[in-house]
């Protein structure tokens, strides 16, 4: 039976449950809603506006290139794309990196790598992929198939093949998993939607060990911690180890759609012409925008001072989770990757917060998430702890009458 749908305000189809605000225009950390209404931005695209909102570097990169070639396809030869790579090859343990539009793109086009590699080595029968529980590596069918959430699967039929999902962070698991049929390991070195959960570094440690001696792959989603997100340009960059394939995105271009596939040359052997591809991958506008974000970001001082900014977020809200222990319960995450643990609903918290002026997103394991723009300051976390403060004793007034 067909249901019409033609008497809503919108065409948009309704896959997301969204609040009723929509943005006039940003500045930095704010964002001004069509109404006028200013708020503090820590949900910055999640995680995705990395230098905040009108960054005039970003601004004029765009528009200088929007003024000369858009778009020609992955048949040409991409300039801006070629000296991405580079950067990011110089920045990295990769020697290639080939690009898409997204998060969930690049992790599909890693899995691709993975299953090659060992094709290429003459074992095509090496195709399954280790993940962890509590993952999230995007919506496509496979990459949802990666992560096993039963909420995200249901209703897309059979699941995609080749997965097997084990308990994250314990290394006896780890090892007892691995048979002839394993092909990598896959893991968030910090889980995002799954709860701001940081892997231990031994963990990753003991990844990269048991990949080495088993013949495995590595491979690191770093779509939501990486591009300076932790304080270091790589998530992986705390532990001391470093992945054979990682799949970045979302702070990339800062807000413009660019994902990648990095690798080592030994890792990518199997991916030559014609094994993947992408019509508008890492295309003129992404490759020029993509490339100011990574000059920037990579700098030493601007990765020091996302360090700085973070340990005080995080010390400012430990100071809350002491003083209000029933709205927050804990602190945990690392730079300005955050999650804070709720005691209510972190939906409601999410809709407070959002009416008091500051924005955020909410993240598995009942976490209110703070990934706020890579350039706030001391006095941006401040005014964002002020609010959190007045919600906590809003919420505590209210249960307090309750009670009477």
């Amino acid at each position: 039976m067909s249901v019409s749908h033609k008497n809503k305000s919108t065409a948009v189809m309704p896959t997301y449950s969204r609040a009723d605000i929509s943005f006039d225009r940003g500045d930095g950390a704010y964002l001004v809603s069509t109404d006028g209404t200013r708020y503090l931005d820590f949900c910055a695209g999640i995680a995705v506006n990395a230098l905040g909102h009108s960054d005039p570097r970003l601004v004029r990169a765009l528009n200088d290139q929007a003024k000369k070639v858009w778009h020609t396809s992955n048949l040409f030869r991409i300039p801006d794309q070629e000296i991405l790579a580079n950067q990011l090859v110089a920045l990295s343990f990769a020697d290639l990196a080939f690009f898409c539009n997204s998060g969930a793109e690049a992790v599909e086009g890693g899995i691709k790598l993975c299953r090659k590699y060992h094709s290429a080595n003459g074992e095509p029968e090496r195709y399954r992929i280790l993940s962890f529980d509590g993952s999230f590596h995007g919506r496509t069918l496979a990459a949802l198939s990666a992560s096993k959430n039963a909420g995200h699967l249901e209703g897309f039929g059979p699941e995609t093949e080749g997965f097997d999902i084990l308990p994250f962070g314990n290394t006896d698991e780890l090892r007892a998993a691995v048979t002839e049929k394993t092909a990598a390991i896959l893991v968030e070195p910090i889980q995002g939607e799954g709860g701001i959960r940081p892997a231990e570094y031994d963990f990753l440690r003991d990844i990269r060990s048991i990949a080495n001696e088993l013949g495995l792959l590595v491979f690191f989603d770093e779509v939501q911690c990486g591009i300076g997100r932790t304080g270091k340009l790589w998530a992986h960059e705390w532990a001391g180890v470093e992945p054979d394939v990682m799949a970045v995105a979302k702070g990339l271009g800062g807000g413009f759609p660019i994902g990648a596939v990095m690798a080592t040359s030994e890792a990518a052997k199997g991916m030559v012409a014609g094994t993947h591809g992408s019509t508008f991958g890492g295309n003129y506008l992404a490759g020029a925008v993509a490339r100011k974000v990574l000059e920037i970001v990579s700098e030493k001082k601007f990765l020091e001072k996302v360090q700085e900014i973070g340990k005080l977020l995080r010390y400012e809200i430990a100071k809350q989770c002491e003083k209000h222990p029933t709205v927050y319960k804990g602190v945990r995450g690392k730079g300005l990757m955050l999650g804070i643990k709720c005691g209510p609903p972190n939906s409601e918290l999410v809709k407070l917060l959002r009416d008091e002026g500051l924005l955020t997103v909410g993240a598995g394991d009942n976490i209110l998430r703070l990934v706020p723009p890579l350039i706030i300051d001391e006095h941006h976390v401040a005014e964002a702890v002020s609010m959190l403060s007045k919600v906590a004793k809003k919420l505590e007034k209210k249960k307090a009458e309750k009670k009477d």
